[in-house]
């Protein structure tokens, strides 16, 4: 039976693909063997030592002590894609607020006082300050071209848009889901300096704070949207500000509301709706959840954030699975404690990502609590764990 706790809430049709009989998946579990999670923040928690796996509902791990996981040979798995449709439309959404200025039209219209007729004249002398301007023809910017990005981008040449992209790691699969008509730019400089409108799509990391910033805000097209429905950290809130005050930007569309920016009329804060929707939080969970299931039974890694991806599919009952740092001569120390034993490897997968590695070893008998316990003992390893027949009894940590 394995143990999953959950520090969100989780939808019911992800939690759904753990079969009750066998995990017991609660908010209050004690020695957990995963851990599922939204939005709560991890780096002050004590995590357990039986912990395997984080399973994060959503794309950004912010909130989870990633390094210090890694460490500990746990990999942390996240669920890009899973949200891109919901984000992508209030991305959307976000382009025809700014450019129509429905908001600030909206609050004019609500607060109309006196008879139809006098709202009407009301109307009709107040319309001419919220006119506003069509989205074909004008160039949107796409900063990241991961799920969400590629999805904007697709949609907005729809709009009739000229889109540019900028992603330094696209990559080659990336590429074939990106229409050929999105430009790309050399660098972030071309595009800031070519968008009418700015959208970002990044993870927050070092590179990628605060890409707007006070350096940057004159090479932006005059009049300028900017549209942030990454992380806050990405944008520097004193630049947007100045460019408002000097009409470098039109106006800015964020997911994240601030006390530095609420004064500001062309300032859209939204209380981070990227993600909320019924189908994106199920789409989430229902990933997550197959992905840790995955993980506990068969020892195979998708979607992790800190390790890399080996999906072996089981050609023999009996498997190990060893996290290990990425240095020479572990698989010959691996393969020397199986063959001390007697033992024969059916099959032997390992990759590497950065200064972590994942060895996979199918065995043809089952695995003695000893070998595992010499394996886990080699220099360099953090983590060994022994599966027995799919979906049967495991040891070792």
């Amino acid at each position: 039976m394995f143990k999953v706790l959950t520090l969100n809430n989780i939808s019911p049709k992800g939690l759904g693909r753990l079969p009750a009989d066998r995990y017991q998946v609660s908010a209050d579990v004690q020695d957990p063997d995963a851990i599922l999670v939204r939005s709560s923040d991890m780096h002050e928690m004590t995590i357990p030592k039986s912990v395997q796996a984080i399973g994060r509902a959503g794309a950004g791990v912010n909130n989870i002590p990633v390094e210090q996981l890694s460490k500990r040979g746990i990999p942390v798995f996240n669920t890009p894609g899973a949200n891109a449709n919901a984000v992508k439309e209030l991305v959307v959404a976000g382009l025809f607020l700014a450019s129509r200025n429905i908001c600030q039209a909206w609050e004019f219209a609500r607060n109309l006082q006196g008879s139809d007729a006098e709202i009407h004249r009301l109307v009709e002398a107040g319309k001419k300050h919220y006119a506003g301007f069509e989205l074909p023809g004008r160039t949107l910017g796409v900063v990241g071209l991961g799920y969400v990005g590629r999805n904007v981008a697709n949609i907005a040449l729809v709009l009739g848009m000229k889109v540019i992209g900028y992603d330094p790691k696209l990559t080659v699969e990336g590429a074939w889901k990106l229409s050929s008509e999105v430009q790309k730019a050399r660098n972030l400089e071309q595009l800031l300096h070519s968008a009418d409108f700015v959208t970002f799509h990044v993870p927050l990391l070092e590179s990628t704070h605060h890409m707007i910033n006070m350096a940057r805000l004159p090479l932006l097209k005059k009049g300028v949207t900017i549209l942030n429905f990454s992380r806050a950290g990405v944008v520097e809130r004193a630049a947007v500000a100045e460019g408002l005050k000097s009409g470098q930007i039109h106006a800015y569309v964020s997911d994240f509301p601030s006390s530095e920016l609420r004064q500001y009329e062309r300032v859209i804060a939204l209380p981070h709706l990227g993600a909320s929707t019924r189908e994106a939080e199920e789409n989430c969970a229902v990933m997550v959840a197959e992905q840790i299931r995955d993980f506990l039974e068969n020892g195979n890694i998708r979607n992790s954030v800190n390790f890399p991806e080996v999906v072996v599919a089981r050609g023999c009952d009996y498997r190990m699975v060893v996290a290990n740092a990425n240095v020479p001569n572990m698989l010959g120390h691996i393969s020397s404690a199986v063959g001390r034993a007697g033992l024969n490897i059916h099959d032997m997968v390992n990759m590497s990502r950065d200064e972590l590695a994942y060895t996979v070893v199918d065995i043809d008998s089952p695995v003695p609590q000893a070998v595992r316990d010499e394996v886990a003992a080699i220099e360099g390893v953090m983590m060994a764990r022994v599966l027995g027949t799919p979906c049967g009894p495991e040891t070792g940590t």
